[in-house]
């Protein structure tokens, strides 16, 4: 990296080299120094942008959770209408590489923030399926139990160490959303 390049570092790239990180290495790989080594760059530029490692593990946390909640709910509903949301949905996530969730989830066991920040974006995930399913015709009272068990399904699919085991074709998420969205009990 040239000096003109190191000298207009910014927080976002600082942030998105951290979610890298994170996803590769895990979370022990968050240390200043080797954040730092990683861009070329000394600790100082670190500091210019976050007030210390805290600060930057916040926002970090935070920019995960908008990038993969908050802006793909919203891409979602503007781009999809109706029942096909959720099966759209089920899609992009069965079928999306995890590491960094797997890795904000390592994080979380051993940091507090980190696990306030974790349910609240499982919270709002199965909100959102919740609402998709009540879209999808599914009585409300019916709709969270569903979105739960689904979730479930979702953060469980990566703990199966047999690549046979995990594997969810677009045929099989057509099944099971049709199966989490018939009406009834």
């Amino acid at each position: 990296m040239d000096s003109d390049t190191k000298d207009r570092l910014t927080r976002a790239d600082w942030l998105a080299h951290g979610l890298r990180t994170l996803a590769r290495h895990g979370a022990n790989a968050l240390k200043v120094g080797d954040l730092a080594a990683g861009l070329d760059v000394s600790r100082g530029s670190f500091y210019w942008h976050f007030k210390d490692a805290t600060d930057f593990r916040t926002q970090l946390l935070q920019l995960w959770k908008e990038r993969v909640t908050e802006q793909v709910f919203r891409e979602i509903d503007a781009a999809i209408i109706g029942p096909a949301r959720l099966t759209h949905l089920m899609k992009l996530a069965f079928n999306e590489d995890r590491s960094l969730d797997r890795a904000i989830r390592e994080l979380a066991a051993t940091d507090p923030a980190a696990a306030e920040m974790v349910a609240a974006v499982d919270a709002r995930r199965v909100e959102y399926l919740s609402k998709l399913m009540i879209e999808s015709g599914v009585e409300s009272r019916h709709a969270r139990p569903r979105a739960e068990f689904l979730y479930w399904a979702y953060i469980g699919q990566t703990a199966v160490m047999n690549p046979a085991l995990n594997a969810v074709t677009e045929s099989d998420i057509d099944d099971l959303s049709a199966l989490f969205t018939r009406a009834g009990g």
